[in-house]
C-alpha cells in the first residue's frame, strides 16, 4: 500500500480514500480463502454491468482464449442503452488461422456455454495485434478509447504505438 502521491497528499485522499470512508478503495478486487491467502481476481474499475450482471473482463477473456484458434483477447465494455454495458473483444489468432463469421460464431458459442447467453460478446473483432506496455500489460482503456472514437489519453507507456492502429473504430 502507497503512503501517498508524490507532492499531491490531497489527490492521494482523494483517489483511494474518499469513496468509502475509512476504506482504502484500490481498485482491485481481491478475496481472502480460509487459509488467509489472498487472490486478485482483476480490476474493479474494469467490471461491465450486461442485462443486471456483472462480469469482469478476464472472465469473458479466459471463455475466449478457451477456443483453439484464439492466441489472445482483450475485452472492454461499451455503452449499450439497453443492456448497461455491451462486450466487446478483440481477438488475435494463432498463426495458420483466419478470422471469419463462423469463428466469430462459434467464439461466441463457447462463451455461451462457459458464462451464459447473457454474455455473449456484442462485438468481436479480430485484430492483428493488442497494445500493451512495456511489461507485457494489455491497456483496456486505450482500446475501448479507440473504438468508441475518443481521446485515448497518455499512451507514453505502450510497447508499440502501431498496436493501437489494429483496433477498430466503430461505426457511430
Amino acid at each position: 500500500m502507497t503512503h501517498g502521491f508524490w507532492h499531491d497528499e490531497q489527490r492521494y485522499l482523494d483517489t483511494y480514500w474518499s469513496q468509502i470512508p475509512g476504506l482504502w478503495l484500490h481498485g482491485d478486487l481481491a478475496s481472502l480463502d480460509d487459509d488467509g491467502y489472498w487472490s486478485i481476481a482483476g480490476r474493479s474499475d474494469d467490471t461491465m454491468k450486461v442485462s443486471g450482471k456483472r462480469v469482469g473482463p478476464a472472465e469473458v477473456e479466459s471463455a475466449v482464449a478457451g477456443h483453439l484458434s484464439v492466441a489472445e483477447v482483450a475485452t472492454v465494455g461499451i455503452p449499450h442503452e439497453l443492456k448497461g454495458d455491451a462486450i466487446v473483444c478483440f481477438v488475435v489468432l494463432r498463426d495458420g488461422h483466419q478470422g471469419s463469421p463462423a469463428l466469430a460464431d462459434d467464439i461466441r458459442a463457447l462463451v455461451a456455454d462457459r458464462l451464459g447467453r447473457t454474455l455473449i460478446p456484442d462485438e468481436l473483432w479480430f485484430v492483428t495485434m493488442l497494445p500493451k506496455t512495456r511489461t507485457g500489460k494489455v491497456v483496456r482503456r486505450a482500446i475501448r478509447a479507440r473504438h468508441l472514437g475518443l481521446p485515448q489519453g497518455d499512451l507514453s507507456s505502450l510497447e508499440d504505438a502501431a498496436a493501437l492502429e489494429a483496433v477498430p473504430v466503430r461505426d457511430a
